[in-house]
């Protein structure tokens, strides 16, 4: 969506403007505008219907205040992370293992949309490499990588502000400690985002989160009384739908309790680019890529073939047999054969 001039904001409706960007009727209030009567009206002609008395009894300057007013509604722009560029890509430029010896390979890029899944054996450097690309790494790291977004270097502010994260991270270790309900929570989270239909977006959030956990929970339940799947699947939902951050690093949800492959289809939908460390074959097929971590560096890129897509269906059909029985014990049943 493209930011409104100093000019479109002198010309356009004031309703337009409250539109488009809700959070203005704040600054237009405590400046003495009507905005009641005035929705109809351009800043302009508003100026204009106020006679020479009442301008200079509320000391108004039209040039001042529009000026104000932009410069606000960018500022607002840049705390809710919506100015940023969007993300096409991420480049990853070779650094070097735990030995020193450089990465096999020139440059890897990942795009929108697009799953790449990382492999390795524990402590190889899976969780480094994430790390390298939340912090949008410039050789300043202990892999010497560089991180390039839409091939460019990234601007600082990406590294630096905690209002605009290019990256959320979900981890296998999600912990609530706060006294509030799943919908006090997500409502606290929308309002941080100034969202205008908070509680359309909250249910829907509930609704994909309890089509990720196995088992239910509704808008009242205490955050603190879900379970650790039910945790994981409420901050995947959050994350695609209400979350800025373009790029989702996930490290570690195989035994989340989560249907994986629900959530990585919502992640997708909303033309993220996701990011997975695991050991789990199923949802290392699922990426279009895989890269292969060995002594902290990058020793290969493999790209998913035609046959192991096919394994991964075989591999889904004994993974959903696992879960029944799982479910099965869960509930106090018996296994037969």
């Amino acid at each position: 969506m493209a930011v409104l001039t100093e000019l479109d904001l002198r010309h356009e409706k004031i309703n337009t403007i409250l539109t488009r960007y809700p959070f203005a009727e704040t600054f237009l209030t405590n400046n003495g505008i009507d905005v009641a009567n005035s929705r109809d009206n351009s800043m302009d002609d508003y100026f204009k219907s106020l006679d020479a008395e009442h301008i200079e009894d509320h000391a108004i300057d039209p040039e001042h205040l529009l000026n104000q007013f932009d410069q606000f509604i960018n500022q607002m722009l840049s705390f809710l992370g919506e100015d940023s560029k969007v993300v096409e890509s991420i480049t990853i430029l070779p650094g070097h293992d735990k030995s020193g010896k450089t990465e096999n390979f020139t440059e890897f890029i990942i795009r929108k949309n697009e799953i790449v899944s990382i492999v390795g054996p524990t402590g190889s450097g899976k969780s480094r490499l994430l790390g390298d690309i939340e912090w949008a790494a410039q050789k300043d790291t202990p892999t010497g990588r560089s991180i390039l977004i839409n091939e460019k270097i990234p601007d600082k502010k990406w590294r630096y502000s905690s209002s605009e994260k290019l990256v959320a991270q979900l981890s296998q270790n999600m912990n609530f400690v706060m006294d509030m309900s799943v919908f006090e929570f997500l409502e606290l989270h929308a309002e941080s985002r100034m969202v205008t239909d908070s509680k359309t977006i909250i249910k829907r959030i509930i609704e994909e989160a309890n089509n990720l956990a196995g088992e239910m929970f509704d808008p009242d339940t205490p955050i603190t009384a879900l379970s650790g799947g039910q945790s994981r699947a409420l901050m995947i939902a959050d994350t695609a739908i209400l979350s800025k951050s373009p790029i989702i690093l996930i490290d570690e949800i195989e035994n989340a309790g989560i249907d994986r492959k629900r959530a990585l289809k919502l992640l997708l939908s909303e033309e993220k680019i996701v990011l997975i460390a695991t050991h789990d074959p199923v949802l290392a097929l699922m990426g279009n890529r895989r890269i292969v971590i060995k002594n902290g560096g990058i020793i290969k890129v493999i790209e998913t073939t035609e046959e192991e897509k096919e394994i991964l269906t075989e591999i889904e059909k004994l993974d959903r047999k696992v879960n029944v029985m799982r479910e099965k014990l869960r509930n106090g049943e018996k296994l037969t054969s």
